[in-house]
């Protein structure tokens, strides 16, 4: 079987069991923390995506794309992340616990998510180095161990979160929130831990692989930062998001309480369904890397340009029929899922454009691994500017939550046309 054929299977199952899970997970939280705790953790949502993005700095997707190039000291790669990786989330750690209250109330208008915001900083330390781990795996295409290690990963949380949430509920659903945060301790050491085990047998460190290789460095920098570039733009505009839609709509003459609900509607149910599919997208996207990455770079364009395809043809290959269900029967999946019908006709319209949502994992994904994440980075950077504009102005003219739903529609369409503009403009003149 060929071998992106091979990974993509083992990604796409993987990715439906941990979906699964993740939507137990998600039940479970919507069923404790009710309407309102899942729009308060919504708003803690955006600092830690912005977080995460931070803290690993992108150096999961540079160590992949490194060792699939398979130039270098892989060993080595790895572990000059540690070091990098180490000093960022301890300054993070420290800024958290200095500037936690003022965010929580100043911010967000939310004072109930202060010890969330300042448990951030405990977790992300955990996540960088799982992530760091799985990009050596992804560049070797072994995609076993990142699968088992997710897997084992949401169980754990799953199991923390079920037993854990109800005993600090009863001390306010601030700490329940914290604790929910904190939870990601455990499920990342599981996930390290699995990925250790993995390691091949003739993975030996010797001291060679703890130097410092300049070369190495300078290339892990030259594809993390560039690639950190793009996400935390990405992030940023969605930090940024609770905090302009909150200040518009409250200017509008609209309630905290009837925002914290309906933001707790689109966060909570209509964007973890609408996005569903995204598990397929994803293992699409994260086997195609390597591929892409080793064939641009010694030239096979044709090939290049054919893997692709076929990642943009399987990703409509369930987009376009889960875009159907959400479209004419959303109530289905939203009362089987959630037990509830809140949310249903902003799933209507928003799952349209998520189509374009779909294609747009792989595609972004391929532009990276072509070694042009600086182009990617302009898309995301455009994307966002032109989504707060739409925001601003669509949470000021008395729409209610509807701006927010037009201004992440608009940024889907605008990104994954810009980028598949940019990877057509790039194939055709080295072709």
């Amino acid at each position: 079987m060929n071998k992106f054929v091979k990974s993509t299977f083992i990604l796409i199952v993987g990715g439906f069991i941990t979906k699964i899970i993740g939507m137990f997970i998600r039940i479970v939280m919507t069923r404790l923390l009710g309407t309102e705790g899942i729009g308060i953790y919504s708003l803690l949502s955006p600092t830690f995506m912005l977080l995460i993005s931070l803290a690993s700095l992108g150096l999961p997707v540079a160590v992949s794309k490194l060792v699939a190039e398979d130039k270098r000291n892989n060993k080595n790669l790895v572990f000059l992340c540690f070091p990098i990786t180490l000093f960022i989330n301890i300054l993070i750690m420290i800024l958290l616990l200095v500037f936690g209250n003022f965010i929580s109330n100043n911010l967000l208008h939310e004072p109930r998510i202060r010890f969330g915001i300042i448990c951030i900083g405990f977790v992300l330390p955990f996540i960088s180095i799982s992530s760091v781990l799985r990009g050596y795996f992804f560049g070797k295409q072994l995609m076993v161990p990142h699968v088992i290690s997710n897997i084992t990963e949401d169980l754990v949380r799953l199991i923390v979160i079920f037993l854990g949430v109800p005993l600090f509920l009863v001390k306010g659903i601030e700490y329940a929130i914290a604790f929910i945060v904190l939870s990601n301790i455990f499920s990342e050491l599981t996930s390290i831990f699995v990925l250790f085990f993995f390691l091949p047998k003739n993975f030996k460190i010797s001291k060679n692989d703890f130097s410092f290789d300049k070369q190495n460095f300078r290339d892990i920098l030259g594809i993390s930062l560039p690639t950190t570039g793009s996400r935390l733009i990405g992030n940023i505009g969605y930090f940024f998001e609770p905090i302009i839609m909150t200040f518009f709509l409250i200017k509008s003459g609209y309630s905290n309480s009837f925002i914290v609900n309906e933001y707790g509607i689109i966060n909570g149910y209509v964007m973890p369904l609408v996005l569903l599919p995204s598990f397929f997208t994803l293992a699409i996207s994260q086997a195609i890397v390597p591929v892409i990455s080793y064939n641009y770079s010694h030239g096979n364009i044709d090939y290049t340009r054919l893997k692709l395809r076929q990642g943009i043809f399987f990703s409509l290959l369930i987009g376009i029929p889960c875009t159907l269900i959400f479209l004419f029967i959303p109530h289905i999946p939203l009362k089987l899922i959630y037990n509830t019908n809140l949310g249903i006709n902003y799933i209507r319209i928003i799952s349209i454009v998520c189509l374009f949502h779909y294609i747009q994992s792989p595609i972004s994904s391929s532009l990276q691994a072509m070694g042009k994440a600086v182009d990617s980075m302009k898309g995301t950077l455009f994307g966002v500017i032109l989504r707060s504009i739409v925001l601003v102005i669509g949470c000021s003219i008395h729409i209610g939550m509807w701006g927010l739903v037009i201004a992440t529609s608009v940024n889907i369409l605008f990104v994954t046309l810009y980028d598949y503009s940019k990877i057509r403009l790039y194939l055709k003149k080295n072709r």
